[in-house]
């Protein structure tokens, strides 16, 4: 049963990456977004005075793209699976409703880390270039960027399901995911600016900060997973 399971989301997964990778129809979407996003706070704070440091809210900034972003993602992924038929098809199809939903959140999951390797790049090109920063401590960004996208991924698969089948997917999608993204989106915040700052104290504030990211995203994920087969099912 185990490997059979494993099986089948080995072909959910391989499905969803082959099909994206055919089209780069959300990719470029998401990561179009993101970087026009990051263009826009620039030039909204550039005239903010050189008294201005960017660290200040470089992390907020950072993440809100993030979020904004993964809510296009999340939509595109499972209206393309709605208008397509594939959905119906997996729900009749004698598949567990956990392999769907994990299966889900792990192409969701790979596309919206693809996107965020493209913007940092550039968002510390924007905002970090000239101001004194730790490199040590910048190493633990990558660390609050998995464990932050894993929460999204894993309540916007749900959420998403849910408003998919809503006359207004895009608005119900983002009324049900920012509130409750918040605490992750603090929890974000807190760690990235922590590690883009660096420092001891700065660094409690950064483990800090990732205890609370990982509460979330083992409650949210525990929750969604026992949740989505009767969202599905509904």
């Amino acid at each position: 049963m185990a490997s059979l399971s494993w099986r089948q989301f080995r072909a959910m997964l391989k499905k969803d990456i082959v099909m994206e990778l055919r089209t780069k129809e959300m990719l470029m979407s998401m990561g179009l977004y993101s970087l026009l996003t990051m263009v826009v706070y620039f030039v909204a704070l550039s005239q903010a005075g050189s008294a201005f440091d960017p660290r200040d809210i470089a992390a907020g900034l950072l993440w809100l793209a993030f979020i904004f972003t993964s809510m296009l993602g999340l939509n595109r992924s499972l209206v393309h699976e709605k208008d397509q038929g594939c959905l119906e098809a997996l729900l009749l199809s004698p598949v567990d409703r956990p392999v769907i939903f994990f299966g889900k959140v792990t192409g969701n999951l790979i596309f919206l880390l693809a996107v965020e390797a493209l913007t940092i790049p550039v968002f510390a090109f924007l905002f970090l270039q000239g101001e004194t920063v730790e490199v040590s401590s910048l190493a633990f960004v990558p660390l609050v960027l998995l464990a932050g996208s894993i929460g999204i991924a894993g309540v916007g698969t749900l959420l998403a399901t849910m408003s998919v089948n809503t006359s207004g997917k895009d608005f119900i999608l983002a009324v049900l995911f920012i509130p409750l993204a918040y605490p992750l989106l603090l929890g974000t915040v807190t760690a990235t600016g922590a590690a883009i700052v660096g420092g001891p104290d700065a660094m409690h504030a950064f483990w800090a900060g990732m205890a609370w990211v990982l509460g979330y995203d083992v409650i949210m994920l525990l929750a969604s997973y026992g949740l989505y087969e009767f969202i599905v099912g509904a």
